[in-house]
């Protein structure tokens, strides 16, 4: 008997301490996966392509990964309340048109008076994509309507009123100074990239700092309890829409101004993709956990195989393929650890 249990008691020895091993991998694993992702995958396109780490396809990636980066750190605001913002790519193309109609030198252009200062297109883009973001949130705050029926419902609307504010035309010939938000830099750093940092940072700091970040986050891991604590709910997933409208008016306005013309076709299926960085980037669709940074490596991890791939000349259909792949593996994932909790 003593030698049975003295024979049993190394092997019981390994399992302990290989559960030991286990439970010290998966913290780091499930923080810090994503980056480990990012780093491994531009370590294997470095290897395959000589041209992938040189300086200037480096900025070109953070040029196109600015305009998604950006989407999707306003529907982390929303995600993590337990919604979702369907209508991100339509106010991409709304407010771009609507903001280029104030900086166009056309002589098509009908709005009196145009082209006007910089200053002025830019507050009126970022005006209107909080506009169309407070009304999604209205319905979904106020009228309990479901998020996703109230954005697609915003989907569908924006793209209609972007068609008949332009005509179904492109609103070309813009004013340099309402182009350097896409076309300029600063100190040799484009301004897309500048912008996208700084939303980052200040969220960043709004989600981990402040007060409003902290009932983000209640919203989102409990609403009831949010509310019997005293939280304006409804006030709050009425803000996070609106953020994300904000931030879909300034990628808009971004993106016209690279282009040099706003396209009321632009924006369409960059809800995918904003989607994609956040759950891939580790929130949760059940809302209360995640991070904006995560979101940020969700975005920069799209942006590097997007270009790795068109680098090495995949058709852009694989690359819908596997970004589908990963969106799904990122919800299992989450899932799987809902389920061990």
């Amino acid at each position: 008997m003593k030698e049975q249990v003295k024979a049993a008691t190394p092997a019981g020895a390994g399992a302990e301490q290989r559960q030991t091993l286990s439970e010290r991998i998966g913290p780091v694993a499930q923080r810090y996966g994503i980056l480990i992702a990012l780093i491994v995958l531009c370590v294997v396109l470095s290897v395959v392509n000589e041209n992938f780490l040189s300086s200037r396809n480096i900025i070109n990636v953070l040029r196109q990964t600015s305009i998604n980066g950006i989407l999707a750190i306003g529907m982390t605001f929303v995600i993590l309340t337990r919604g979702i913002d369907l209508s991100v790519g339509s106010v991409v193309a709304l407010a771009g048109v609507v903001s280029a109609s104030f900086a166009t030198t056309s002589a098509s252009g009908f709005i009196p008076g145009a082209p006007y200062f910089a200053l002025l297109p830019l507050v009126i883009g970022l005006v209107t994509g909080i506009a169309m973001g407070a009304l999604s949130g209205l319905a979904v705050a106020r009228y309990a309507v479901p998020a996703f029926v109230a954005t697609l419902g915003m989907l569908s609307a924006a793209r209609g009123l972007t068609l008949i504010y332009s005509g179904g035309r492109p609103i070309p010939a813009l004013t340099d100074g309402y182009r350097w938000i896409g076309t300029g830099d600063i100190a040799g750093i484009p301004v897309p990239i500048i912008l996208f940092a700084l939303i980052f940072g200040l969220s960043h700091f709004v989600l981990t700092r402040t007060r409003f970040g902290r009932h983000v986050y209640a919203v989102g891991g409990n609403p009831h309890a949010a509310k019997v604590s005293g939280l304006s709910v409804n006030r709050i997933r009425f803000a996070v829409y609106a953020i994300s409208g904000a931030l879909a008016g300034i990628a808009g306005m971004i993106l016209a101004a690279r282009t040099g013309s706003a396209l009321p076709q632009a924006g369409v299926a960059y809800e995918l993709d904003a989607i994609a960085a956040v759950v891939i980037g580790g929130t949760s669709l059940s809302g209360g956990i995640g991070r904006v940074s995560g979101t940020v490596i969700g975005a920069l991890l799209i942006g590097v195989m997007n270009n790795g791939l068109d680098l090495l000349g995949v058709e852009s259909y694989y690359q819908q393929v596997i970004k589908g792949a990963l969106i799904v593996a990122a919800v299992m994932l989450d899932r799987s650890r809902k389920t061990e909790l």
